[in-house]
């Protein structure tokens, strides 16, 4: 945790659910609410006004879905939120195609309040997948994976396929460095080869790259 509360905004189409995730989030020294949105089109005003280092964003709203909402934060952005769309539904093509349009992760609307509040914490870190085993299944039911492996494949060194097929099963640096017998500085330096060579702006959209390319077919 930091001195600096991190800053959160809820989107939702519905007051209630924008009212529940206010209290149980606010009720945290380390979290701060400081705006809600009731479509997307209005999410991504506030967002863009507000700068937020998380967004809460229910997948399906009218006039722009969290999909769409989520691509214009990110690429509009030069500094974007980490973006966590929340869900009725796990398996869920619509949650698929938010983690592809560059979602950190995505969080069910029936988690209970510690699984709510330790998903704000971990995607504010980027330091692991949320829900790793929930990811490559919709990704292993999703993914277009293509005939052709795509180029930044081939770059990959060694040690940097490892770290890639670590990440997706969702260790942490520490963890990682634990498996490969290495220090955590060189874990993270494996890392920000994997996401410079990917193009992927944190692990989720590295994961992802991963099955889209037909990486983790043999993993």
């Amino acid at each position: 945790m930091t001195d600096t509360p991190l800053r959160v905004v809820l989107a939702d189409d519905e007051r209630m659910v924008r009212t529940a995730l206010r209290v149980i989030l606010s009720a945290e020294p380390d979290l701060e609410v400081v705006g809600e949105a009731a479509t997307g089109a209005e999410a991504v005003s506030v967002v863009r006004e507000l700068r937020p280092d998380v967004v809460l964003m229910d997948v399906r709203m009218p006039e722009v879905d969290g999909i769409r909402a989520t691509e214009q934060i990110l690429q509009t952005m030069a500094e974007p939120p980490r973006v966590v769309v929340v869900t009725t539904f796990e398996n869920d093509a619509y949650v698929y195609e938010a983690l592809r349009a560059g979602a950190s992760g995505f969080l069910l609307k029936r988690a209970d309040a510690d699984a709510l509040v330790q998903a704000v914490r971990l995607v504010a870190r980027s330091d692991s997948l949320l829900f790793p085993a929930a990811v490559r299944a919709l990704a292993d039911e999703h993914a277009r994976a293509t005939t052709v492996r795509a180029p930044w494949v081939a770059r990959l060194t060694g040690r940097e396929s490892e770290v890639l097929k670590l990440m997706a099963a969702g260790l942490t640096n520490a963890e990682i460095a634990g498996r490969m017998e290495v220090g955590p500085a060189t874990v993270k330096t494996h890392v920000a080869a994997v996401l410079a060579k990917t193009g992927a702006r944190d692990r989720t959209q590295a994961v992802i790259a991963a099955y889209e390319a037909g990486f983790m077919k043999n993993a």
